[in-house]
């Protein structure tokens, strides 16, 4: 197996496979692929399997892309802006990552919930809080929202984190969340209501574009419908 990262903002991952060689991706990810390349949608290991894997922000089925005899070529693609990250994991070898991050993996990848240890962290996380567990053997391809700023947390040190820029932590690094300080900070500060505590030791991936972020911005510029008896009037934003 072999691959190629292409583009900067949009990127693209193409995967060289040899015969008999299969790397699987959530669904709606495939850019192209040769003809020698056979597609099975499934659920990846049963109901529960694919229950479990689109409670943590996946899909519910997966589909796996196999190469025939001589070989195949197949590409991904997110489909947000962002940074793709490969990583190569040993046998029981795990990675935290936020949902809806892994963009394609090897047929021997498993992902699944990553559960917090406090109850604090899964009602108050927000959108950081359901977190997938990678774990190898295999590669991994992960797609990162915007680009990424990787940190190295000495043992004890802490990193409070807007929970949306969490991308990948190591699994020995802690997560929970604390109260964003002060009333005007509450009110006015725009931040939300708590902050995602990283603490180390560790490395931590953090993303600079949160997709809730985008697409908070974008609605700004849609333009409002507003419905009445006689139908429905459009009014720009501006």
């Amino acid at each position: 197996m072999r691959y190629q990262l292409s583009g900067t903002v949009m990127q693209t991952v193409e995967i060289d496979l040899d015969a008999g060689e299969s790397v699987y991706s959530q669904t709606s990810c495939m850019c192209w692929m040769d003809p020698s390349i056979t597609m099975d949608t499934h659920t990846g290991g049963g109901l529960l399997a694919g229950l479990k894997r689109s409670f943590s922000g996946g899909t519910l089925f997966i589909t796996a892309f196999t190469a025939a005899a001589g070989g195949g070529h197949v590409a991904f693609a997110p489909r947000f802006p962002g940074t793709v990250m490969p990583y190569w994991l040993e046998a029981g070898q795990s990675l935290i990552c936020r949902k809806e991050t892994v963009l394609c993996a090897e047929r021997s990848v498993s992902f699944d919930v990553a559960w917090q240890k406090r109850l604090g962290a899964g009602f108050f996380g927000g959108q950081g809080f359901i977190l997938q567990r990678v774990t190898g053997p295999g590669t991994v391809w992960l797609d990162l929202s915007g680009e990424v700023v990787q940190r190295d947390l000495a043992p004890g040190q802490t990193l409070l984190v807007h929970a949306g820029h969490v991308g990948v932590i190591d699994p020995a690094v802690g997560f929970d969340i604390r109260r964003v300080p002060g009333v005007k900070n509450l009110v006015f500060g725009g931040e939300g209501l708590f902050l995602a505590t990283l603490t180390g030791p560790g490395r931590v991936v953090l993303q600079s574009m949160p997709i809730l972020n985008l697409a908070e911005e974008i609605g700004r510029y849609l333009p409002m419908r507003v419905e009445s008896n006689g139908g429905s009037v459009s009014f720009n934003n501006d």
